[in-house]
């Protein structure tokens, strides 16, 4: 049996640590990386903590590449908060981000003590400061070269290539569920012109690829306690180059829909339009002055788009006997396509309400610029 201590002690010492090593916590949030806090007492006497995760590398195929896009963009984002709170990774002697012992992926990172997340939109003022944070995560890398960064899981936000896929299952249709579904498939094709509209634009030169955080869920934000403030975005296992809408859309569709998204009633899934202008006031206010005519313009298509691309992967996975997403029973991904296609058809009866509030967030914020 692995001496877990032993273990932790070897890893931190390996990324510099010196002093003397306390012990460890195990940290509960999180599906996919086992993360500990690990306790030390640095040869100036201040006691310390430290975040140590093994990451999988089963889910993520490409480690080093992960790693050396989270370098980039940490050290960026660091260099333009010169004494604030900032994500940092930290490195071997030789200036490696990772440490690779036997089948194990280790990294370690500051730990950022009195802070809270939210996995729920507690009022709108979380969700402002949310929309604040990835806003700031978006203008602090807007002269970062996109280019520099791998994109660590090719084509995942490419909607031309999710409807690519869920046509393949179409085709196959391995376990006999199409018949089943002919409504969602008829709904899904029938709006593929709109919902590819970003990728078909970006393919064009009509919007840039910047750096993208790509999983822009309210609890990849660390929040002050005592006022709801944002701290720092965390998680960044998924950045690479996409568009502007990929983060702003992806984070409508999970915090301005009324149910979960695998609610089984999903016919009343719909868009919150009051935490929608939430988070458009939050995120504008950072990126107005930095977004092109066109980026704007989209921002509104670009729930849409986000919903009905998730909808196509859902279904597609339900067709093909669902391989990819964890399910809780046989319909689970069923379920979850239906609820994505209710907010997806909510959100094209709102689009020109939407797209107001975008327009009037961007005008009020340039008008104060």
């Amino acid at each position: 049996m692995v001496d877990i201590d032993k273990k932790l002690e070897q890893v931190s010492r390996q990324f510099c640590i010196e002093g003397t090593y306390v012990g460890h916590r195990t940290i509960q949030v999180g599906n996919v990386n086992q993360t500990y806090e690990v306790q030390f007492i640095l040869p100036s006497g201040e006691e310390k903590s430290f975040l140590v995760q093994n990451v999988n590398t089963y889910a993520f195929r490409n480690p080093v590449q992960l790693m050396e896009n989270i370098d980039q963009v940490t050290e960026h984002i660091r260099r333009k908060k010169p004494g604030q709170v900032a994500l940092h990774f930290h490195h071997t002697a030789d200036r490696k981000i990772y440490v690779i012992d036997g089948d194990n992926f280790w990294r370690m990172t500051n730990f950022i003590p009195a802070s809270v997340t939210y996995s729920s939109m507690i009022d709108k003022q979380v969700v402002r400061n949310a929309g604040k944070a990835f806003g700031e995560f978006q203008v602090q890398l807007s002269d970062f070269d996109s280019s520099k960064l791998s994109e660590t899981i090719p084509g995942f936000h490419n909607t031309k290539l999710r409807y690519q896929q869920l046509e393949e299952a179409i085709q196959a249709d391995p376990v006999g569920r199409c018949k089943q579904v002919q409504p969602e498939i008829d709904f899904l094709l029938s709006v593929k012109e709109s919902a590819c509209k970003l990728t078909d634009m970006q393919e064009k030169g009509l919007l840039p690829l910047r750096v993208t955080h790509n999983d822009t869920k309210i609890n990849n934000v660390l929040f002050n306690p005592d006022d709801n403030s944002a701290i720092v975005v965390v998680d960044l296992d998924t950045v690479m180059p996409g568009l502007v809408g990929h983060d702003f859309g992806d984070a409508i569709r999970f915090a301005a829909n009324v149910v979960p998204e695998d609610c089984k009633e999903y016919e009343r899934a719909a868009v919150n339009l009051d935490v929608f202008r939430a988070f458009a006031e939050g995120f504008l206010e950072m990126t107005a002055n930095t977004l092109t005519d066109n980026e704007v313009d989209t921002l509104g298509l670009s729930c849409f788009t986000l919903t009905v691309e998730l909808a196509t992967r859902f279904l597609a996975d339900y067709l093909l006997g669902d391989p990819y997403f964890k399910i809780n029973y046989p319909e689970h991904n069923l379920v979850r396509t239906r609820c994505q296609i209710a907010l997806a058809k909510d959100m094209q009866e709102h689009q020109k309400e939407m797209e107001r509030i975008i327009k009037e967030c961007v005008m009020g914020e340039k008008k104060h610029g």
